[in-house]
């Protein structure tokens, strides 16, 4: 928790904090009204997979680019022009009155998301080098209670009645104290560095890591995006609480991130893997119970589980020494960002063709997959010593 303190505790940390919170904030305000554009542009399952992968689109496309161009202007400012597209197209999906537009409107965010994600995290991994503090897993913990906050969204959608003013009032809290804030942090940059060449095998571990960690990501993709429509068509929950799984899931993703330092210290990586998936696999099986309140308590478990996945797999990336940590932890996270935008669009297909249950037994038979894989590594590590 000390982390958390230092970020609470001083501007210059608590300004990246609030850029990561602010990512999610956007992308979560999207999910909980993504059954409502839905409904009024008239599109199905299958073509909203597919807008949603315009979106993975424009984050591809930008993920050549957004390393130069951060070497251009510096990461810092890379960041704070980040933000600014992220509002000004964060609201384009909402405006969006044909399957068209929604597609082109979410390229257009997808881009600017995939942009700001890599400067932000470059921006954070320069600030910590430079005054040697460990900040990293508690941005990301930031990022997942920017989610509980555009979950308890969802409250709002009674009462506004309106996604357009929903999401122009989200673009105000964000761009306003960013003004400010993005002055802490807008100078950052980041040396321009090459790495060197290593053999062919120092990639099969990380390989490993990553597979785990794009069924992580990619779980909780699908998650973000299609837990309103499972809630409201299959448990058949009302309108109010379409953002229920969303809203739980994100405050034990959350919760796990700002604790999971203290877990893994006490249990090791190998052991929290294991311990993560087999919660997860857990929480699966409560919202396949299709019972409300079950199905809700099925979120929550879940985020609870994946919370501490993804860092634990950064963490375990950057201890191999046959890579540098930063090459290898980019690895990793290529994989888990490409699941984290390709599930949700696989899951869209096969919702479309054989139903939204059948899509959450697949997450779940893919969680028992990666927990074999995650026993495997652990064997292998004790043989090894």
């Amino acid at each position: 928790m000390s982390s958390l303190g230092l970020i609470l505790s001083n501007r210059r940390y608590w300004a990246p904090a609030y850029a990561f919170m602010c990512l999610n904030l956007i992308y979560g305000t999207w999910a909980i009204y993504i059954p409502t554009i839905k409904e009024g542009i008239g599109i199905n399952k299958s073509e909203l997979g597919l807008a949603i992968f315009a979106m993975a689109l424009g984050n591809f496309f930008i993920l050549t680019l957004a390393p130069k161009i951060n070497d251009i202007l510096g990461c810092g400012r890379s960041t704070k022009l980040g933000l600014l597209a992220l509002c000004v197209f964060g609201v384009g999906p909402y405006l969006a009155h044909s399957y068209i537009a929604l597609c082109v409107t979410l390229f257009l965010v997808g881009a600017a998301q995939g942009f700001l994600d890599v400067s932000m995290n470059a921006t954070v991994s320069q600030i910590e080098k430079d005054d040697k503090v460990t900040l990293m897993a508690a941005m990301h913990g930031f990022f997942s209670l920017g989610g509980v906050v555009a979950g308890l969204g969802t409250f709002l959608i009674p009462i506004f009645n309106a996604p357009l003013i929903h999401s122009l009032l989200i673009v105000l809290l964000i761009a306003i104290p960013n003004y400010s804030l993005s002055k802490q942090y807008e100078s950052v940059t980041a040396p321009i560095t090459k790495g060197n060449k290593r053999p062919s095998n120092a990639l099969r571990p990380l390989i490993l890591l990553g597979i785990i960690s794009l069924v992580a990501m990619g779980s909780e993709g699908a998650i973000v995006d299609w837990s309103g429509l499972y809630l409201e068509e299959i448990v058949k929950v009302n309108t109010a609480w379409i953002g229920a799984g969303f809203l739980v899931f994100s405050i034990t993703m959350t919760l796990g991130r700002f604790l999971g330092d203290g877990l893994s210290t006490r249990l090791g990586s190998e052991k929290v893997l294991i311990l993560g998936i087999l919660t997860s696999i857990i929480g699966y099986l409560g919202v396949l119970t299709t019972d409300s309140i079950i199905s809700v308590i099925g979120f929550a478990i879940i985020g609870a589980g994946f919370s501490v996945l993804v860092p634990e797999l950064f963490r375990m990336a950057g201890k191999q020494d046959q890579i540098p940590s930063s090459k290898a932890i980019a690895i990793v996270a290529g994989f888990g960002y490409s699941g984290f935008l390709t599930a949700p669009v696989i899951l869209g297909i096969t919702a479309e063709t054989y139903g939204l249950t059948t899509s959450y037994y697949g997450l779940t038979i893919a969680a028992i997959l990666i927990g074999l894989l995650s026993i495997y590594l652990s064997i292998k590590k004790k043989s090894r010593n």
